[in-house]
């Protein structure tokens, strides 16, 4: 956006989820459809956001939005990404008979897939774009195994320090290495002028944050406040309002799951590890660190009154091969696809603490209706920053 005054910050976050990205890929295309019929068909969601986050598959989704192409322009509109995935999802995430043998293999050693396609991938479309030149404020989150912490990489603290500022696409390539599926990434950054270098060795940010709406929230009352101009003519009588779209890649349906405490008693690592084509561990992990995030920023808005400015979507009840984040059959894909299109036209829903099901939040419309709403708040924004 616009450096003027802001009344509202605006943060747009989609978790990780492999080719689950397809889900939330349908809601980013309802609300840039929506966003051009207020504003032209030149409009893109970069135009409208002060900060987009994403994880694993989130963090690629990211770097399609808001990279710059010849003409200055998002490389991908939201219709555009949908595409691209379906074509190339098949060629990150084979399913052929080496890729099978591949898979057997990774039990003892190396992973199930080698990457190479998504290096190429992201070296033909931004070879050389630096973390610092992004069209808005991206933050990316990683996990550093040989630090043995997170690494949240974002454009605000790339454009402080040249060592943050590493080229985009080995941000995007440690985001998305998650354990056992694709390998970690190594990278170095170097600062010209101090003559200093700094080493990554990453693996998939969904380790430290499968859904990074907190990461982002935090950096836009925190360093964009401080840092930013765009945030430092906020007013005091503004404070606080902040507009949140947080996008999930899909869960299993918990009222279907196939085993209970007595059985989960019997296991030993190795069911832990792999169980029905499942990774229960991982699933644990990243589900509950998922809906923890929704339950703390969905109560933070209640209470201070501004529910209305905070809206997940999530679909709560895959099952069978949409749960599993590689399986790329043609099939598969398109059942994704038409899982964010059904999402749509649901009601708005959140997680109950209690239940840990998502139940309908009363007088808020489908989801179709909250992004309409959304987008036009997100208009409104835009105008006021531009006229003043």
């Amino acid at each position: 956006m616009a450096q003027a005054r802001a009344k509202i910050r605006t943060i747009l976050s989609i978790d990780g989820g492999g080719v689950r990205g397809l889900i939330p890929a349908q809601a980013l295309e309802f609300l840039e459809a929506k966003l051009q019929e207020l504003d032209g068909p030149g409009a893109r969601l970069a135009d409208y956001f002060d900060l987009i986050a994403g994880t694993s598959t989130g963090g690629l989704m990211t770097a399609m939005i808001a990279s710059p192409n010849a003409h200055n322009r998002p490389l991908f509109s939201s219709k555009e990404m949908t595409n691209f995935y379906k074509k190339w999802l098949p060629e990150i995430f084979p399913q052929t008979i080496w890729s099978r043998f591949r898979k057997a293999k990774s039990y003892i050693r190396g992973c199930k897939y080698s990457g190479q396609c998504l290096h190429m991938i992201l070296h033909e479309n931004i070879p050389t774009l630096r973390l610092s030149e992004t069209m808005t404020n991206v933050l990316i989150p990683t996990f550093d195994v040989k630090l043995h912490q997170p690494v949240i990489f974002s454009t605000l603290q790339a454009k402080e320090n040249a060592l943050k500022d590493p080229f985009l696409k080995d941000v995007c390539i440690g985001t998305s290495a998650a354990p056992t599926f694709l390998p970690p990434h190594y990278f170095k950054t170097h600062d010209q002028s101090s003559g200093r270098s700094r080493s990554f060795h990453l693996i998939d940010g969904g380790i430290a944050a499968n859904n990074p709406t907190l990461l982002a929230m935090n950096q836009i009352t925190g360093v964009l406040v401080k840092e930013n101009p765009i945030f430092k003519t906020i007013r005091p009588q503004d404070e606080g309002k902040i507009l949140v779209l947080s996008l999930g890649t899909g869960q299993e349906d918990s009222t279907s799951a196939s085993y209970d405490a007595k059985d989960v008693a019997r296991w030993g690592c190795l069911q832990w590890i792999k169980n029905k084509n499942r990774i229960p561990i991982s699933d644990v992990f990243i589900n509950a660190s998922a809906d923890m995030v929704d339950i703390y920023i969905a109560s933070a808005f209640q209470s201070h009154k501004y529910k209305e400015n905070y809206l997940r979507i999530q679909e709560a009840n895959l099952s069978g091969d949409t749960t599993r984040l590689d399986y790329s059959y043609e099939e598969n894909l398109e059942n994704l696809v038409n899982i964010g299109k059904k999402l749509l036209d649901q009601p708005v829903s959140r997680v109950d603490l209690e239940t840990g099901l998502f139940e309908k939040v009363p007088k808020m419309g489908t989801n179709k209706d909250a992004l309409t709403r959304f987008a036009k708040l997100l208009w409104e924004e835009r105008e006021s920053r531009q006229s003043s």
